[in-house]
């Protein structure tokens, strides 16, 4: 066999190989949603994404669905992105497993920590966004509304506004994981990352105006925790380095 075909053989092989890992991860998914379904179902899942709008509202006051359609596809989009939360581990970790094979053993040493960090830290921004900023937010934003308003927010409004805010302190519970990485890749230095500290305060309120409602509280909800996992990357990057380094870069 020639050095060509030798080749293309495995890069096909390699393909095969991501086909596969992406038919498990999406399995997963699939395997979570049904059971989703199943129980609590749908509605009971949307009661609870929209318990925190619910709580802001005067006493007996619902959402309205503009949408024929609505009722029902809305639900299902949060079954379904529900699921895909569930399952980040298993997601991550069909990554993890098709990368992991042209991966050295201290390399290695890096990628699954990382895999099950990326996944809790954002699972657990999610969870700080609903318990934590949802209720504020949506208090404040009603005792702001005059009197002749009526707030009766749109469901699918009101699922774009909380998928925005959710994937919004998801990705940034994530900072910790980008500063390891830009690290460990030498990248950028420890060092440099704590000169310019400043700057990394100034962006995270930036982002935090940019990506939140034009209310202090979403946005120092979400600015703080940023700084605050910035510096929790600084202190783990080293300690990532050092576990990671390969034998000859200990000599």
């Amino acid at each position: 066999m020639t050095e060509e075909a030798a080749g293309e053989e495995t890069f096909i092989s390699h393909l095969i190989e991501l086909r596969d890992r992406l038919v498990r991860a999406t399995v997963g998914v699939l395997v979570a949603c049904v059971g989703l379904f199943i129980w609590p179902g749908p509605a009971r899942i949307y009661d609870f994404l929209a318990a925190p709008m619910l709580a802001a509202l005067p006493t007996g006051a619902k959402m309205i669905a503009t949408g024929v359609a609505a009722p029902f596809l809305v639900p299902m989009k949060v079954t379904l992105v529900l699921a895909v939360i569930i399952m980040l581990p298993w997601v991550f970790y069909q990554i993890w497993a098709f990368i992991a094979p042209g991966l050295y053993a201290h390399e290695k040493r890096l990628v699954l920590p990382l895999v099950i960090s990326s996944s809790l830290l954002f699972v657990a921004g999610v969870a700080f966004c609903y318990f934590l900023v949802f209720g504020r937010v949506f208090h404040f934003i009603t005792e702001f509304a005059p009197t002749s308003i009526a707030v009766m927010p749109d469901i699918e409004n009101y699922l774009d506004f909380v998928m925005t805010m959710c994937l919004s302190f998801g990705a940034t519970f994530e900072v910790p994981v980008v500063v390891v990485i830009l690290v460990r890749m030498g990248i950028v230095s420890v060092e440099k990352l704590r000169s310019i500290r400043p700057y990394a305060i100034v962006a995270a309120f930036v982002i935090a105006a940019v990506v939140t409602p034009p209310d202090i509280v979403s946005q120092l909800a979400l600015a703080i925790p940023m700084w605050l996992l910035f510096e929790l990357g600084l202190i783990m990057a080293p300690v990532f380095v050092r576990v990671t380094q390969a034998p000859e870069e200990h000599a």
